[in-house]
């Protein structure tokens, strides 16, 4: 599990990476909302995430008709929990801390999520 958890943070770092990349662009170029700049961007990183996950962290052989449906949901209440953060914290916070603390939050409800019921049948 912890090897796992290794590899799920450095997926979630490239992921991050993509998300935080996005999200600075559409605020400070393009002058977006913060709570949709961030939207955006935890949608670019979710695909890069299940594709890294499904190949690297939990190297399932399951097909993706099993997978994706359930990374999916996860994805999405993680994309939910991330939204509603960030409309909490953006009002006292600057929006890149607000974004560290929430992406703190999601990253372990997606790691317990995918790893108990999206790719449980995974072996270690």
């Amino acid at each position: 599990m912890v090897v796992k958890f290794m590899a799920f943070t450095l997926v979630g770092a490239i992921s991050t990476l993509v998300h935080y990349s996005i999200l600075y662009a559409l605020v400070e170029r393009f002058a977006f909302n913060p709570v949709w700049g961030s939207g955006y961007g935890a949608l670019a990183g979710l695909i890069i995430s299940y594709a890294l996950n499904y190949s690297l962290t939990f190297k399932s052989e399951q097909s993706h008709i099993q997978t994706l449906p359930k990374f999916a949901l996860i994805a999405s209440l993680g994309f939910c929990l991330n939204i509603v953060l960030m409309a909490l914290l953006t009002p006292h916070l600057y929006y890149l801390y607000a974004q560290v603390l929430t992406t703190g939050v999601v990253l372990i409800w997606n790691f317990l999520a995918n790893s108990f019921w999206t790719f449980k049948n995974e072996r270690s």
